[in-house]
């Protein structure tokens, strides 16, 4: 039984193992796993150095990755420090072109105004002494006529009836019209002497070249010499009318100021406000108010009725060289040149304007300067 037993587990087995028995046959011999083990072990080798030649390759990378990002980052920090530099530097240029712009706007404005002003001073010294001569004469020869008639008439009283000769010469030079009429002649000489003599007055007032330091003046004095300078452009000429200039002057202290520099400053508002109105309107005027506006505070306002100006005017208005007139009538320095004269006299040079309703100048200065 224990044979057969035996020998049934044995078939039994076999049974199992014929399936088995390829797959048995096509497993590698051991010495084919020892050759396929020594494969792996050359390939795992060969890996391992390959990862750490990677490796070492990548630490490298790393690390020139890391020098080049330094060498940017400090190439980009010097770059915006060249820029920085740069954009200072063209900073303090443009400065010292604006500097360099309203100099030679000043300079220019001021070589013009004091070729004016010496030729007003000129042309003044020049008439003032034969005018005082003409006045000074006018007075006497006054005394002289009125010494001559009261003879003349003392002869007619006491020797009514003349010679025939010096009758008919009375006749013929109309003695009494030559009576009453050479009293009107005395008295116009003496008035155009008197009209010269403030001409010249108001000449020296406006050049006043031997103030070039700071003086107390009266405002409404180089107000009205400059009026009067200006007076031939006042008139009207052909289909123009006369521009009618209103002043409403308050009551204002003398200030103390540069007045050859102030007069410069209503030169300039007055002439661009006489260009504003004369094409412009049919009913030309020109407003001048001045008051005070505290205890060191003077306000004097130039206004127009002319055309006003743009937005693109306003913004460049006080800048040198700039001008709305045609090429070769205007330098463009007034405004900004003005503008410099207000400010050096710690005062405010503003405006306000409208289209087609006119412009109004402000001139705000102390009454006493600072370096006074």
């Amino acid at each position: 039984m224990l044979k057969a037993l035996t020998a049934f587990v044995s078939v039994y087995t076999a049974i199992l193992l014929v399936p088995i028995i390829p797959q048995a046959l096509a497993l590698p011999s051991p010495a084919q796993l020892e050759a396929t083990n020594n494969q792996l072990k050359a390939e795992i080798v060969e890996r391992t150095a390959a990862e750490e030649a990677l490796l070492t390759i990548k630490a490298e990378l790393e690390i020139r990755v890391e020098e080049r990002t330094a060498q940017l980052r400090q190439t980009m920090t010097e770059s915006l420090a060249i820029a920085n530099q740069a954009k200072k530097q063209a900073a303090k240029l443009e400065i010292a072109l604006k500097e360099l712009a309203n100099t030679q706007a000043q300079l220019i404005q001021t070589e013009k105004m004091s070729s004016l002003g010496q030729l007003v001073a000129g042309v003044a010294h020049e008439i003032n002494n034969p005018v005082n001569f003409i006045y000074g004469n006018s007075i006497i020869a006054n005394e002289y006529t009125q010494d001559v008639l009261e003879l003349i008439s003392l002869y007619q009283t006491h020797h009514p009836h003349p010679a025939p000769e010096i009758q008919v010469f009375a006749k013929e030079i109309e003695i009494d019209f030559v009576q009453k009429d050479l009293k009107n002649i005395l008295s116009s000489i003496k008035m155009g002497a008197e009209r010269i003599r403030d001409i010249v007055l108001s000449l020296r007032n406006f050049s006043r070249l031997d103030e070039a330091e700071i003086k107390q003046v009266d405002i409404h004095e180089g107000i009205n010499s400059t009026l009067f300078i200006l007076q031939n452009r006042l008139q009207g000429q052909g289909k123009h009318p006369d521009i009618q200039i209103i002043k409403e002057y308050g009551n204002l202290p003398n200030i103390d100021c540069y007045p050859k520099q102030l007069n410069q400053v209503f030169m300039n508002i007055l002439t661009n406000a006489i260009d504003a109105v004369k094409e412009s309107v049919h009913n030309p005027q020109i407003r001048i108010c001045t008051e005070v506006l505290d205890h060191n505070q003077v306000m004097i306002r130039i206004a127009d009725n002319g055309c006003g100006m743009t937005e693109e005017v306003k913004q460049k208005i006080f800048d040198p060289f700039f001008t709305t007139k045609p090429v070769g009538s205007g330098t463009g320095l007034g405004m900004s040149v003005s503008y410099q004269i207000v400010d050096k006299h710690g005062g405010i040079l503003k405006f306000i304007s409208v289209p087609l309703q006119g412009t109004e100048f402000l001139i705000q200065i102390p009454i006493q300067m600072k370096s006074a």
